[in-house]
């Protein structure tokens, strides 16, 4: 029972020295991998849609 009762206390002690992220910075993450996703998505859009025009006019 004593080592429960120690792991318990270990375990409060390192959640107290976890730091949790503000709102600004899980908004700023948030929006920055929105964007870096958007900005891939085109990307692979435009180069879909490259290949798929130089295919059809290929065959």
């Amino acid at each position: 029972m004593e080592k429960f009762i120690s792991y318990f206390k270990l375990s409060r002690a390192e959640i107290g020295k976890v730091i949790f992220p503000t709102k600004e910075q899980i908004r700023n993450a948030f929006i920055t991998v929105f964007a870096v996703v958007a900005i891939v998505s085109l990307f692979l859009a435009l180069v879909d849609l490259i290949m798929s025009f130089t295919v059809s006019k290929l065959a």
